[in-house]
């Protein structure tokens, strides 16, 4: 990040945040609860009530030094849990019964409320303090000994902004979540867009010509609908914030397999009848003879068949005939 990128954010942030809440010592709403504490004790002699504020003074000066033993820093959502709790018990304390020393009740709860700001400082450092494993991550703290906010550069020791690489597989025709949100990108401070790009083929992840721009988004997420095949390659996924500065990058490579082709269907069709070539057929002599003979008895008897049929016919009819003149005489 640029210095003078730097020096607006920490301007910024020290104007805006500075007296809202600080580490204990310095926290606004702590020094009240302790002066409201104290005007409620006029009865008690001067030297008591100087003895109480050295009490308070010396708590001051002890949150300072277990802060700079644990870091040094503290974030916002941590000193409100330990401001919170000590606010808690030091209420409870004095609603219960004292037994006439205040002084001794005052060291007891500031004793506790170290035991208090420690145990939140540690969970910060293991688990809050620069939580980004991978990119870069510029954190929102406060300073314990000056009491102002500012921001902490957190790099990773992975490889500068690259948070890897996820390997995808999809069926044509279904979709596919492009996800590369981070827990630690809800500490992002101010304005941040994700920026997706994608290359069919990508040979060269860092070949930034051969890469198309899908969409720029607050989201961290994008779906591909309806995948074809020639959607599959790889995608890129940058996290910029509002000065362009690349924050973290990812990649996804996707695999679309392609729907199975059906066989194709087959087309119906009739059978002929084998043909016969009878170019070639070349009969016997002999059966060729009995062949013409039979065929000549044949057309022979038929022909007499055919006379006698008719000479049958003709004789009736000359018959019915004299019969009807017969007839016509008598």
């Amino acid at each position: 990040m640029a210095p003078r990128h730097f020096f607006v954010f920490w301007l910024i942030l020290v104007c805006v945040i500075l007296g809202v809440r600080s580490c204990l010592q310095c926290d606004l709403a702590i020094r009240n609860m302790h002066e409201d504490f104290m005007a409620s004790k006029d009865k008690m002699t001067v030297q008591e009530q100087m003895d109480l504020r050295k009490i308070i003074s010396h708590a001051y000066v002890t949150y300072q030094d277990i802060s700079t033993q644990l870091s040094g820093v503290i974030d916002l959502t941590t000193l409100y849990r330990a401001q919170t709790e000590y606010q808690s018990e030091f209420t409870r304390q004095w609603q219960q019964p004292s037994n006439g020393n205040v002084q001794w009740d005052l060291i007891k709860i500031v004793e506790k409320s170290k035991r208090i700001l420690k145990k939140h400082l540690e969970v910060f450092v293991a688990e809050g303090l620069c939580p980004n494993k991978c990119g870069l991550l510029l954190q929102s703290v406060m300073n314990c000994t000056s009491c102002q906010y500012g921001l902490r550069i957190c790099q990773s020791d992975t490889p500068p902004k690259d948070c890897g690489e996820h390997h995808l597989t999809a069926n044509e025709g279904e979709q596919v979540v492009l996800d590369c949100f981070l827990p630690w990108h809800s500490l992002v401070v101010g304005h941040a867009e994700y920026h997706y790009s994608w290359n069919q083929g990508a040979p060269n992840f860092s070949a930034e010509d051969n890469f198309k721009v899908l969409v720029v988004t607050k989201e961290s997420k994008i779906v591909l609908n309806q995948l074809h095949v020639t959607e599959q390659g790889v995608y890129r996924c940058f996290l910029l914030d509002q000065h362009g500065t690349t924050l973290s990058h990812t990649r996804f490579i996707l695999t679309v397999i392609p729907m199975p082709t059906p066989p194709p269907r087959p087309i119906p069709t009739l059978i002929s009848p084998p043909r016969v070539d009878t170019r070639h057929v070349e009969l016997p002599e002999d059966t060729l003879i009995i062949t013409l003979a039979f065929l000549t008895g044949l057309s022979i008897s038929g022909s007499l068949v055919i006379i006698w049929y008719f000479g049958r016919m003709t004789v009736r009819w000359k018959k019915n005939a004299k019969a009807e003149g017969e007839g016509e005489d008598t």
